[in-house]
């Protein structure tokens, strides 16, 4: 059975670079650790294209008081000389224990730029609080709250930039399937805090599978909403990926 699933995973869509969406807690693993992934996809012929892919994250675990995480995502591609994708993404996280087992204080930043969605950069600033919902057996969930500043400077001319205040609130879920396979879910909503109507939302399930000692297989799919983008660019986006993800 797992050796058809891989199968069928592996050739159902190109190779995309993604890191683990794995909830991260305090203990979990001590010390230093990450993973990396990568993609490089080239056409010749009656397709011209050039396509890549890279990922990786890295985590820092006292295993008493905090853990600090950051990851960087970077995307690049061209058909037939015409440049279709140009996006890259930063975010540091750190936890610290506000007790023992289940409130966490969260403080983030992040950069981003997404050239096809008119975004020369998106700056976060914020702070929440989590709470472990200690009721799962076998799985591990959290729910979280908070603020973040936004500074987002378009490309177009069209679309004035946005200086914003938002709610910034996650459900975070993980279940170990078998010993070798888990599925691990995200959602986010993000509202601005004088216009609900103005809110973004993104939705991540990952499913990860180990191949051989410490490369994964991991299959995920994402839907994204921006109730209110710039100009020209939809309000939301589908994304289906597999990749092979080496950790260390």
């Amino acid at each position: 059975m797992k050796k058809i699933l891989l199968s069928s995973l592996v050739v159902s869509q190109s190779l995309f670079a993604i890191v683990s969406i794995t909830p991260i807690d305090i203990g979990d693993n001590p010390g230093v650790h990450g993973n990396i992934a990568g993609f490089l996809e080239t056409k010749r012929g009656n397709t011209e294209k050039d396509s890549y892919k890279a990922s990786t994250k890295i985590v820092y675990d006292n295993n008493s008081t905090g853990v600090t995480w950051g990851e960087i995502n970077g995307e690049y591609g061209k058909t037939n000389t015409q440049t279709d994708t140009n996006n890259i993404y930063l975010h540091i996280r750190h936890i610290h224990a506000l007790n023992a087992k289940t409130l966490r204080a969260e403080g983030f930043v992040q950069v981003q730029s997404d050239r096809f969605k008119q975004i020369r950069r998106r700056s976060l600033l914020g702070v929440d609080l989590r709470y472990k919902l200690e009721f799962l057996k076998n799985a591990k969930g959290y729910i979280a709250g908070g603020l973040m500043g936004e500074k987002i400077d378009y490309i177009s001319t069209v679309d004035p930039d946005e200086n914003n205040i938002r709610f910034s609130s996650y459900l975070s879920y993980s279940i170990d399937l078998t010993k070798d396979a888990q599925l691990s879910a995200l959602v986010y909503y993000q509202p601005k805090v004088d216009d609900f109507n103005d809110y973004i939302n993104t939705n991540k399930v990952t499913l990860e599978l180990k191949v051989y000692k410490e490369l994964y297989l991991n299959f995920g799919i994402s839907y994204d909403i921006d109730s209110k983008p710039p100009v020209g660019v939809k309000s939301n986006d589908f994304t289906q990926n597999t990749s092979f993800i080496y950790k260390f």
